[in-house]
């Protein structure tokens, strides 16, 4: 089975050393990893558990967290919410060159950050945790007798696993702030929850505070006998086969939906804020995502088209699939057809045939380029049929907006 190995950029813009195990055929659903504290992506465990899912036609994807394994940066200036912003990075990497994960997996302290990080991946239908503590502030258990001094100095360098590491007052205030329960009770996707009941470093109770705080579906799955590790081969392949097994009925709803499959009713969309900036939001259709933002000018970053960018194009785009449908089913000879879209107000008071007579309006105009051989009578008729467009009746109609809070 083949293992691709490239960089991309993790959020405090360094690179980080991926590993993207990939089966023998085309990919059934596609895994992120994430490895425990000062673990790394070649670790025994991640990559057992990523070569065994590989094996059974789930690609996984793992990576070195800031400073450690051959990712760039010093890991004293990483913290847990850093390292959460990277697995959103990998993911939105994984995104653009292959398809955006359906399934999240965190070992350790990997698994308190993959749950943290599961909200901002919406294509996420399964998450697995290995081992995972139930809050963050559990890994500075691993250098207790130093809290005092990095809180006093600001940072000390520590032993963990006889290997040095400095650890910043940054860290310690980071991981103190972040709420795990609030994420697990939001999570809304499915959870597999993986322990082991002799675990002498992150003790079973944390599995059980996780499981309790998640909502259904969620599953339970002792790892009888393993360390917190899983140094032992079968335990890590075993921790596979469930998480495989397990996964399986959620992948295929994660799957893009092939041409006759599609649903009549238009795919629900939704849209998040990523907080990379003020007005950055992800927004998902199906198997597809794009970014919105507004305009330097309004604010913003400019990473992507505006809330009316987005109208215009709705409104554009549906307008020339219109046009095109008609001139097929007439057999007429239309080459191309180009919509060119500007929203601005007016004064109400300056359009003659609107009812309204106060105030601003909205004015979208819409100039229409028909190109091929066609006689007049064929191009006014296309015309007619560009005002008859869904997305045009939707905007010219009444309009009810139903707007509900929801958990």
């Amino acid at each position: 089975m083949p293992t691709e190995r490239f960089q991309f950029t993790g959020e405090g813009g360094h690179q980080l050393a991926a590993a993207l195990e990939l089966p023998d055929g085309e990919p059934a659903a596609y895994a992120l990893f994430a490895h425990c504290f000062t673990c790394g992506k070649d670790t025994l465990a991640a990559k057992r558990i990523a070569v065994a899912l590989a094996a059974k036609g789930i690609a996984v994807l793992r990576f070195d967290f800031t400073g450690l394994g051959s990712s760039e940066g010093d890991f004293a200036n990483s913290t847990f919410s850093s390292n959460v912003a990277d697995l959103v990075r990998a993911a939105d990497h994984l995104r653009s060159v292959r398809r955006a994960p359906s399934i999240l997996i965190g070992h350790s302290l990997g698994g308190a950050a993959i749950l943290a990080a599961a909200g901002k991946i919406p294509e996420a239908r399964a998450v697995a945790t290995i081992a995972a503590p139930s809050d963050p502030a559990h890994v500075t258990g691993l250098f207790r007798e130093h809290l005092d001094d990095i809180r006093a100095q600001g940072e000390v360098e520590v032993s963990l696993a006889g290997r040095p590491f400095r650890i910043k007052r940054e860290f310690l205030e980071d991981i103190a702030e972040h709420e795990l329960m609030r994420d697990i009770t939001g999570l809304h996707k499915a959870l597999l929850v993986m322990h082991s009941p002799v675990d002498d470093t992150v003790g079973i109770d944390n599995a059980t505070k996780i499981f309790v705080a998640a909502r259904h579906p969620k599953s339970f799955v002792s790892l009888d006998h393993a360390d917190h590790l899983l140094s032992k081969p079968a335990d890590a392949l075993y921790a596979a086969d469930v998480i495989a097994a397990w996964a399986n009925r959620y992948i295929d709803a994660a799957q893009p939906a092939k041409a006759m499959d599609l649903p009549e009713a238009p795919r629900q969309v939704v849209v998040q804020e990523t907080r990379k900036s003020k007005f950055n939001q992800i927004i998902t259709v199906g198997p597809h995502r794009l970014v919105a933002d507004e305009p330097i000018a309004a604010g913003g970053e400019d990473a992507g088209p505006g809330p009316y960018d987005f109208l215009l194009a709705g409104l554009g785009a549906c307008t020339s699939m219109t046009m095109r449908l008609y001139a097929d089913r007439k057999s007429l000879p239309l080459d191309r057809v180009t919509v060119r879209l500007k929203h601005s107000k007016i004064y109400a008071k300056d359009c003659a045939e609107c009812d309204t007579r106060e105030g601003m309006l909205d004015q979208i105009e819409r100039d229409i380029t028909i190109d091929g051989v066609l006689d007049a009578e064929q191009r006014k008729k296309l015309m007619e049929i560009a005002d008859k467009c869904p997305v045009h009746r939707t905007l010219t109609s009444e309009i009810r907006i139903v707007t509900k809070a929801t958990d």
